[in-house]
């Protein structure tokens, strides 16, 4: 199998459109931008005040003055704008970013999301989650399917809540969910795994689409 988090990028990829203005989180989330199809135009947006982000930067070619939120170096793309935080987040919460994408400590089939503290350990800042979550139009969380083996996508959320019936679709290395009224869907499934295989590795009960394919 190729690189799980390079599986997933790719997948959660085919989910943007052109025209779109989209928010990566921090870690697998910035592997979309690597993914992204030709011809088609994504504008991405950091919200530590970016509008027209690109790809990583390359090693020796790093502008210290041009990260991301999550203080990783990148580029920028021609006709790119940086402003302040506040009018970063003026954007978000006036619901002008199309779709974020965001990986996931829990995720519960009411589409619930915990993302952001395991209590009793570090915080190193939560960052703008609850406001993209929230605002943004679509929110995709992009993570492992479990964590050493322990499930992540939950009958309930265990872990402090970053906000409650928010999340739109989980991509995962095993498969394509959505997140519905009456439970999770499951839609596309990867061809290294059967739906046993995934079903014991969710907590939750999936529900299988009629429609089921391979991704």
């Amino acid at each position: 199998m190729a690189d799980i988090k390079e599986i997933i990028a790719a997948r959660v990829a085919k989910e943007l459109n052109d025209g779109d203005v989209v928010n990566l989180g921090i870690g697998l989330p910035t592997l979309v931008a690597n993914f992204l199809p030709e011809n088609v135009n994504i504008v991405l947006q950091s919200e530590n005040g970016i509008m027209g982000m690109g790809p990583g930067a390359e090693k020796g070619k790093e502008d210290a003055d041009i990260v991301n939120a999550g203080a990783q170096y990148v580029t920028v793309n021609p006709g790119a704008m940086f402003f302040d935080s506040a009018t970063s987040f003026g954007i978000i919460r006036g619901g002008h970013v199309d779709a974020t994408i965001l990986g996931a400590l829990e995720v519960d089939q009411h589409g619930n999301l915990a993302n952001w503290i395991v209590p009793g350990k570090m915080v190193p800042g939560m960052g703008g989650a609850m406001d993209l979550v929230v605002g943004a139009k679509k929110v995709i969380v992009a993570m492992q399917h479990t964590q050493k083996g322990a499930h992540k996508i939950l009958k309930e959320c265990r872990l402090p809540y970053t906000a409650i019936n928010v999340v739109d679709m989980i991509i995962t290395e095993m498969g394509v969910m959505e997140i519905t009224p009456a439970g999770i869907l499951l839609t596309e499934l990867q061809s290294d795994y059967t739906v046993e295989q995934i079903r014991a590795a969710t907590e939750a009960e999936l529900i299988i689409s009629p429609d089921l394919k391979m991704i």
